[in-house]
Order: C-alpha cells, then sequence, then structure tokens
C-alpha cells in the first residue's frame, strides 16, 4: 500500500507541474497577444475587451484572438497608395488615360467631392447609370452583360452556391470561355466555404480562370478568418460594369425560405467608371495570384450626357478607416437629407455622433433596417443605440416584407450610392468592400422612389420599442454591443 502511493504522488505532482507549464505558457502568449491587440486595434473598446480576455482567459481568447480578432491585413498593399509597386508602374500609362475623364468641382462642390482622397480614384464623367432593384432586374441584366462580353469578363462575388442560380451563373461564364473571351472568376473561401471542388474544377475545364482571394496567404494572416473579400463585380470588357448587394444564390432571386422575400440592391455603370471597378478586380487578383492583368484600357463613353460617378474601394489595408469616413462625408455634405439602407446596422461611435447631429440641425435623416435578422449578434446589438438616436430625430424604419439587404445611401437630391458595406465594424473594418457613389438628379430621383417605396412597407420604430423590451433582451443587447467591436 506504501509502495502504491509513493508511485501515485511522483505521478500526481508530474501532472501538476505540466499544468502549471502550461497555463504559464498560456499566460504569456496571452501577454504577447495583448501588446500587439493594443497597437492594432482600430477601436478602443475592442482593445480593452481583448486586452482583458488575452489575459483572464488566455486557453481560450489567445485561439480566438488569432483566427478572428485581428484588425491588420498583413501584406495587401493597394498598389494606387505605392507608387513603387509593380502593379502601379504596369498600370501608370492606362490610369493616366482614364484621369482624363475626370470631373472638375466648383468651390461649393468641394465637401462632397472630399471622398477622392479615401479613394484615391476620382470622380469620372460620361457615364451611364441604372439603379437595378431586386433579383430579376438585376440577374437579366447581369447575365444579359455576362453573355454581351466579346474580349474579356472579370467576375467577383462573395457568396457563391451551387444551386440552380449558381449552376445558371457557372454554364454562362463556360460559354463566353469557349467563345473565346478571357474570363477571369475571382470567389471568397471564407463566403463561397460551401462550394464544392466539383463546381470549380468544371469552370477550369470549360476554360475559366479561377482562383479564389486567399485571405490567409502570408505569414500574419495564416491562420485567420475575419478578413473577407465582400465585393461583387463583374466588368465586361470594360465598358459595362455591375456592382451591388447580389451574390450569387437561389434565395437572391427567389427569395429565403425562412427570412421571406429578398430585397436587394445592384447598380449598372457604363462608362470609363466601369474601368475604375475593374482596377479593383485587377488589385484583389493580384494578391491572389500575384500576377498582373494586362487588359484593355480604353474608356467608353455611352453618350454626351453621362453622369459623374466615383468607385470607392475600401478594407483592412487602407490607411484610414475608408468606409467609415465615407459615410461621415456624405452625412456632413447633406443639407436636406441623408437616407441609409443598411441590413446589419452597429455603426460607431463617430458615424452615431454624425447621425444625431445631423438630425438635430433639422436634416431629414432615415435609417432602414430588416425586421427579420439573419444575424442575432447585430441584432441586439443595435438595441443598446438605437434609443439615443431616436431621440435625437433620426428615424428608424424596419422592413416587414422579407429579408432587407441592399446598401444604398442618398443625399438630399443630388446624389447617391450603391455598393458592398453595412453600417457596421465588418465592412468599416474588416471586409474588403466597394461603393459606387453617383451625382446626379436623375439618378437621386430614381434612389428617392427606391426608399419610398421600401419606406411604405416599414415601420417606424418609437421609443417604446426599446424601453419596453424585457430584461434578458436589454442585456443580450449590451453584451452583443460589447462584442461588436471586437468579431
Amino acid at each position: 500500500m506504501v509502495g502504491w502511493l509513493s508511485r501515485k504522488q511522483p505521478r500526481e505532482r508530474r501532472s501538476w507541474g505540466k499544468l502549471a507549464v502550461f497555463m504559464l505558457v498560456a499566460h504569456a502568449v496571452g501577454l504577447v497577444s495583448s501588446v500587439e491587440a493594443l497597437m492594432s486595434s482600430r477601436t478602443s473598446q475592442g482593445a480593452i475587451a481583448w486586452i482583458v480576455s488575452l489575459n483572464t482567459i488566455p486557453y481560450v481568447a489567445v485561439p480566438t484572438y488569432w483566427i478572428f480578432g485581428r484588425n491588420k491585413f498583413e501584406g495587401y498593399v493597394l498598389s494606387r497608395r505605392d507608387e513603387d509597386s509593380e502593379l502601379t508602374r504596369a498600370l501608370a500609362d492606362k490610369l493616366d488615360e482614364l484621369r482624363v475623364h475626370r470631373v472638375e468641382w466648383s468651390s461649393g462642390d468641394r465637401q462632397l467631392a472630399g471622398v477622392e482622397q479615401l479613394a484615391k480614384l476620382p470622380y469620372l464623367g460620361h457615364n451611364r447609370a441604372e439603379l437595378l432593384v431586386d433579383g430579376d432586374a438585376t440577374f437579366d441584366s447581369l447575365f444579359a452583360g455576362i453573355d454581351s462580353a466579346e474580349r474579356y469578363l472579370l467576375v467577383q462575388f462573395y457568396i457563391v452556391r451551387n444551386d440552380d442560380l449558381g449552376r445558371e451563373f457557372k454554364r454562362r461564364l463556360i460559354d463566353r470561355a469557349k467563345a473565346g473571351v478571357e474570363v477571369y472568376f475571382l470567389y471568397d473561401e471564407i463566403g463561397s466555404y460551401k462550394l464544392p471542388r466539383s463546381f470549380l474544377r468544371e469552370l477550369r475545364e470549360g476554360g475559366v480562370n479561377v482562383h479564389r482571394f486567399h485571405s490567409t496567404r502570408g505569414p500574419g494572416n495564416r491562420f485567420q478568418l475575419n478578413f473577407r473579400n465582400h465585393r461583387k463585380i463583374v466588368v465586361a470588357d470594360g465598358a459595362k460594369a455591375w456592382v451591388g448587394g447580389f451574390n450569387i444564390g437561389d434565395e437572391y432571386l427567389h427569395g429565403h425560405e425562412e427570412l421571406g422575400p429578398w430585397r436587394d440592391t445592384h447598380l449598372k455603370l457604363e462608362g470609363p467608371a466601369a474601368l475604375a471597378l475593374q482596377l479593383v478586380f485587377i488589385e484583389d487578383w493580384h494578391w491572389a495570384t500575384e500576377g498582373i492583368l494586362d487588359l484593355p484600357w480604353e474608356p467608353t463613353e455611352p453618350g454626351e450626357n453621362g453622369v459623374p460617378a466615383l468607385i470607392l474601394p475600401s478594407g483592412p489595408a487602407d490607411r484610414f478607416e475608408t468606409a467609415s469616413l465615407m459615410i461621415q462625408q456624405a452625412i456632413s455634405a447633406s443639407q436636406e437629407r441623408i437616407w441609409i439602407s443598411s441590413p446589419y446596422f452597429v455603426p460607431d461611435e463617430a458615424v452615431q455622433s454624425k447621425l444625431k447631429l445631423a438630425a438635430l440641425n433639422g436634416i431629414d435623416v432615415r435609417i432602414l433596417i430588416p425586421e427579420r435578422p439573419d444575424n442575432l449578434l447585430t441584432f441586439f446589438a443595435a438595441y443598446a443605440f438605437l434609443g439615443p438616436l431616436i431621440d435625437a430625430g433620426v428615424e428608424i424604419h424596419r422592413y416587414q416584407e422579407g429579408f432587407l439587404h441592399g446598401k444604398a445611401f442618398l443625399v438630399d437630391d443630388i446624389g447617391a450610392a450603391v455598393g458592398t458595406v453595412n453600417l457596421d465594424n465588418r465592412s468599416f473594418r474588416l471586409n474588403f468592400e466597394v461603393t459606387a457613389l453617383v451625382v446626379d438628379r436623375d439618378f437621386a430621383s430614381d434612389v428617392e422612389r427606391m426608399f419610398l417605396q421600401d419606406f411604405a412597407r416599414s415601420r417606424q420604430m418609437v421609443r417604446d420599442d426599446i424601453d419596453d423590451r424585457p430584461l434578458w433582451h436589454r442585456v443580450a443587447g449590451r453584451g452583443a454591443y460589447l462584442l461588436a467591436p471586437v468579431l
């Protein structure tokens, strides 16, 4: 008996010793990770949340941080921000040709045009802009554009599904490739994680150049899952382009079985602005493949009365928080109204403050969000700050007839934007996004009609919608809001 106890005690001491070493190493790694979080987190709330969790529960927080928590995308330098990059040198002459179409603004328009500094691209004139509302209009236009390509086709989506619409999309790309068109298809491997290899293999065998965005390439990104390429871009022959909220999947055309009809918005552009979207695609393709696409670069003008348009890409490689600053600039530029549509609405404090100030100054501020959520975190988080917005005079409208997924905003009666940016931390700081801004009264009128139809299908929230929530709901809202800058 004594011998058995003597053998057991050394084994127990060794087990406790291993546990102590593990805990010591975990806390040391948590401390080092918290320093990295302190230096790289783009919000103070996010930095505090990570520092506390990394030093108190490092066993869980450390792997979570290195997979989901980092805000800096290593290695991707947007080439137009790097004058010495290989891609910038290759495109220098072509970009000079594009800048010939730059719109010169009067001094009174400079506030609206200030986003040029964020985009590092100018407003380009001589474009035709067509607002596309919902699936039938969008996919009819998009597929007709794909079929019309004669030289090359650039295609990029966040989500592509292997369903009826996805297979129709695949067939059209293969048909264009077999007709001698150079087809380049870029997809996000996280958003399209369900896409089977057979789908991609059929595209390649059909002559389509296929590549994932490769957001984990590079030693600093190897374990992260937080950065996504959320852009949706199609460019046909550099003359026509499409951008907006639609991905490729049956729900985007026929609705979601649980959320109902799918309400979304897209935009077709013809003219020099199509080449600006081409530039965004070329940069993403360069990151994914390390290759430079050698494409024609002759702007096509659809008519004499074209409209100015600006293409504004944004993402975690930017020096500034481009998407957030773009929204703040739009709010500041508004003199009469600013209407915003976003399926995920958890803006940072700077945007919230701008919205409150605009409403207090008598500007018509309306936010359109879905009634039925597909993301519980953002749904609950909104209740933590909607009350003060309503108190300041901001109107919050909840869309009733299905799921609202469109991302658009309207400034007064002079300009509007359609793109991929949601008003949340992910779009502001973690995703690669793109927005098209159009300055034209007729286009703004089209967007106004779209918003008015959506408001007619919505209910306006009142303060009691916030105050009458049960305690558990209010607690969930505050907790979700605290997590918003982290995830």
